[in-house]
């Protein structure tokens, strides 16, 4: 039977390379998963699913950048698909849970959450929010990772809401913050202290966030170190650097 369209085999590599632009775009629907949490008020649930986004959006670019998918499908912006799930998963839906759960009380809630997702669509704009070593220039609108420690640690009104102000500034500074798989300095320590905080925050989330004061601390040191790491190693720019670099 004559077809009635002309038929082109889809290459191999084409398919594999495809294949990890759905495995971004999953995010899409763990974070549809987590705004129904957080609407629901169900936020274990809710960090649960952004925890898997998180997973994925870590490990889709090395296999992306082991395939070579930007250039078998040269037409297809993995970057900009992962730009738009990011902005969901990592600014949109933890600004709604701050808000939703009014951890910062009524008023203060809402306004610590709109300062957070226009701060982070101004950010997403800056076509320089990389350096050359791939850290980050300015806070890296990561709200899911610091919203989430708010969570853990359950501070006071006044202290949760200066931190939300202290990273919305620095949002605009040149600081530079750590990307823990990309940038080569300390990769091994970077990599181990972001595991053991995945490990920790796992563990409050079973716990309901009724955490022990040790891993109430555990957490915030952990997260302390990947906060501010990467302007250490600003100041320091020998630190951790290869001795035939």
């Amino acid at each position: 039977m004559k077809l009635p369209f002309k038929y082109r085999r889809v290459p191999y590599a084409e398919i594999r390379a495809f294949s990890v632009h759905i495995l971004t775009a999953s995010g899409s629907f763990l974070a549809f998963l987590a705004l129904v949490a957080a609407a629901e008020g169900r936020f274990i649930d809710l960090w649960w699913w952004l925890g898997l986004a998180m997973l994925v959006d870590g490990i889709d670019g090395p296999i992306a950048r082991r395939l070579k998918v930007k250039e078998v499908l040269p037409n297809w912006s993995g970057t900009m698909l992962d730009n738009v799930i990011d902005y969901v998963t990592y600014v949109l839906i933890p600004a709604f849970a701050l808000y939703q759960s009014g951890m910062i009380g009524e008023p203060l809630s809402f306004v610590a959450a709109g300062l957070i997702v226009m701060s982070s669509a101004i950010y997403y704009a800056d076509m320089g929010m990389k350096t050359d070593e791939n850290f980050f220039s300015g806070f890296p609108v990561v709200w899911n990772m610091l919203v989430f420690t708010l969570f853990v640690i359950k501070p006071a009104e006044p202290t949760a809401f200066i931190v939300v102000l202290a990273a919305v500034f620095m949002t605009f500074l040149p600081i530079n913050f750590l990307h823990p798989v990309r940038v080569v300095r300390l990769r091994v320590v970077n990599l181990t202290v972001f595991a053991v905080w995945s490990a920790l925050s796992a563990y409050a989330l079973l716990l309901h966030f009724d955490s022990p004061p040790w891993l109430m601390w555990a957490v915030t040191l952990t997260g302390a170190y990947l906060f501010c790491i990467g302007a250490v190693l600003q100041i320091f720019p020998k630190l951790g650097a290869r001795a035939d670099s």
